[in-house]
């Protein structure tokens, strides 16, 4: 019946709802919106000197505003007519495109939502690098390198794997994507940390239970006129490449290295078939961990960060694959019991409930 569609269509849309509520209660965005009105309608308001600063934020806080309360209202109303007009097939068929409609909108609504951060819309590299455990854990980078592939695959990201430093005896030792697309980095930074995988290692003849550690680290695309690089600073090296890539790659000294001096930062691709291409792709990369580097010292004077090394204690999540099989986040308590699915590249629920858990 009709009915029963609409009614089950209208119900998909309920835990996008609960999403946006969540994160609009933990951002305490209604609070800010309050505030800033009252601050904007005080007699000595016009001659504060951040004025203009307050009124640009409290334009944009009353667009999310009404945004917000009219997709509630419209939710609640949408369910109130389903219930008036349960028989009458004419009116259902009027609703009907409101509720298509109002899906869209409420998915809409949550990515802007969840991605409000100045380098969430950016491009991104990332670095996957094997931890504590040898060749198990060589073995698990180059799982984490696939699982970011497909992912990027499902969601019609453009990635390219511009370094790839295959293991001794299976893997990888490091890896480094350039991922392109649409707020790729708003959504993949809730990937930056350690990742740990515990399963029966194919590796052991015993057959024992095995802990594996990879780390990822996500740093957003900048433009080049944000950082400065003085040519001097830099020592460029060729190599020839290897590993994936095809076969061209292993003929000319295409691979480049560039040292940043001061700071003993090393960037490398051997991806292209051109030292031009990708000296060009190195140069990109150099450029957005200098700005990475600066902004987490910044950080890192105010809150006190330590960089954590990629070992048990550290990690943001668990797959466990044996004697029960199990992902979870340590950040939000999220979970899935469903580890192919994730290691598939399925990592949605994971990424939205960490931005909603990062809103707090």
């Amino acid at each position: 019946m009709l009915i029963d569609e609409l009614k089950e269509l209208l119900k998909s849309t309920d835990t996008d709802i609960q999403t946006i509520k969540t994160f609009w209660d933990n951002a305490k965005l209604e609070t800010q919106f309050r505030e800033l009105e009252a601050r904007t309608q005080q007699e000595t308001f016009w001659q504060a000197p951040d004025q203009a600063e307050t009124l640009k934020e409290l334009q944009r806080i009353r667009l999310l505003h009404e945004q917000y309360h009219h997709l509630i209202n419209t939710h609640t109303e949408l369910a109130e007519l389903l219930d008036l007009f349960g028989e009458e097939e004419a009116e259902l068929e009027k609703i009907r495109p409101e509720i298509h409609a109002f899906k869209k909108a409420a998915l809409a609504f949550k990515v802007s939502l969840l991605l409000n951060e100045p380098d969430d819309a950016s491009n991104c590299f990332m670095n996957i690098n094997s931890g504590a455990g040898g060749t198990e854990s060589q073995d698990w980078a180059n799982m984490i390198l696939r699982m970011y592939v497909r992912f990027c695959e499902q969601n019609k990201f453009n990635v390219e794997i511009v370094d790839y430093q295959a293991g001794e005896e299976a893997g990888i030792k490091s890896a480094t994507l350039f991922i392109r697309g649409k707020n790729v980095n708003g959504l993949l930074k809730s990937e930056h940390g350690i990742h740990r995988l515990v399963r029966i290692s194919p590796y052991d003849a015993n057959k024992r239970r095995h802990t594996s550690f990879a780390g990822v680290m996500l740093i957003p695309e900048v433009p080049d006129i944000e950082v400065t690089i003085d040519p001097t600073d830099l020592r460029i090296d060729t190599y020839r490449a290897g590993g994936a890539g095809g076969q061209h790659v292993n003929k000319t000294d295409s691979a480049v290295r560039i040292t940043h001096l001061p700071t003993n930062i090393v960037v490398q691709c051997q991806n292209e078939r051109s030292q031009g291409q990708n000296k060009q792709i190195a140069m990109k990369m150099l450029m957005a961990k200098l700005a990475q580097k600066a902004k987490e010292e910044k950080e890192a004077k105010v809150s006190g960060i330590e960089k954590k090394k990629i070992e048990w204690g550290s990690q943001i999540r668990s797959y466990v694959l044996h004697p029960y099989k199990m992902v979870k986040d340590h950040r939000t308590d999220h979970e899935s019991p469903q580890p192919d699915l994730v290691l598939d590249g399925e990592l949605m629920d994971f990424i939205e409930a960490y931005l909603v858990w990062k809103s707090k």
